[in-house]
């Protein structure tokens, strides 16, 4: 494990890191409550053993700021043993309701500390398949279970995060709808299982596209339906441009036989975007123009792109 050792006393915490040391553990010291919770946030420690009495900040003290800091942390938990000179039910009680988890003495015999440190270990391996099995279903949870792309629920939490930051730095944000052309007709004629893998082949396209732009916090995502859309945050009305473009030649690309979509005979898809310079208010209006330059683009003819920034609206062949 990683232990952060908490002791004020030199001589007790280099004692202790040299026996739990020789039980192959990775031993971090600090020497008061301040330091313990700068090191807890750097070190990660899978346990911490922790004095109570000690000058600037006490064990108590620095395990209510360790709780509060893990409280606003995802699947954050650690155990927190007080270290004593007294072994006192008084103390135990204290050490428990100030978030600890146990108490020892500092003088306990070799066995008895390894044996704690097993026991924890245990505990330690369990916390990290918890939190692994965790984030995997947390990864389920977001993606859409036909394309893999965010699912909308998904999607509306990311946008509103990205959002709010743009709004905090004055930043660029824009929004593309993407919408697969004639798909009704697409799915009336060669049936609803090719639908679905032509969805999964288009959503593939599009992840590809915004995965090779230079904008590590755009993200692609279902919208519903035939319908998909690429978030942008930070970007500007060139870029809004070229990825509209990409995208379109990006599912040209994938040559999807299509003999109802006249004119083309292949899938193809229509982008509509929407960019604003400074985002400041106004995401609900910014997906409604997107969705609006969508419209404008099927009636230009379908497999184009629009965007619309500030400026007006520029067309993107």
């Amino acid at each position: 494990m990683k232990i952060l050792l908490v002791d004020d006393a030199r001589s007790v915490s280099i004692l202790l890191a040299s026996r739990l040391t020789s039980f192959g553990h990775e031993v971090c010291l600090a020497e008061n409550g301040e330091v313990a919770f700068s090191k807890f946030r750097e070190f990660a420690p899978d346990l911490v053993l922790m004095d109570i009495e000690m000058p600037v900040m006490d064990g108590f003290a620095a395990t209510h700021l360790i709780r509060d800091f893990e409280a606003s942390q995802q699947w954050a938990w650690t155990p927190i043993i007080f270290l004593t000179g007294a072994n006192t039910t008084d103390n135990l009680v204290t050490a428990i309701e100030a978030g600890g988890d146990d108490l020892i003495a500092k003088t306990m015999p070799e066995a008895v500390l390894r044996a704690k440190m097993k026991a924890m270990a245990r505990v330690a391996g369990l916390r990290q398949k918890l939190a692994q099995a965790n984030l995997k279903l947390e990864e389920l949870a977001s993606r859409d279970g036909l394309t893999g792309l965010c699912n909308r629920r998904f999607m509306d939490l990311k946008t509103d995060a990205s959002w709010a930051q743009a709004c905090e730095r004055g930043d660029g944000f824009a929004i593309l709808m993407i919408d697969i052309d004639n798909f009704k007709k697409y799915n009336d004629h060669y049936g609803h299982q090719a639908g679905d893998d032509c969805l999964r082949s288009i959503a593939r396209a599009i992840e590809a596209a915004v995965s090779a732009s230079k904008f590590e916090h755009s993200f692609a995502a279902r919208y519903g339906g035939e319908e998909f859309a690429v978030v942008m945050p930070g970007v500007s009305q060139s870029a809004c441009e070229d990825m509209a473009r990409g995208i379109v030649e990006a599912i040209r690309q994938c040559a999807l036989p299509h003999e109802q979509n006249a004119g083309w005979g292949i899938v193809t898809a229509s982008v509509g975007g929407c960019l604003v310079e400074h985002a400041q208010d106004g995401l609900v209006a910014l997906f409604r123009a997107a969705d609006q330059q969508l419209y404008q683009a099927k009636e230009q003819g379908r497999n184009c792109a629009r965007c619309v920034t500030a400026s007006g609206v520029a067309p993107s062949n």
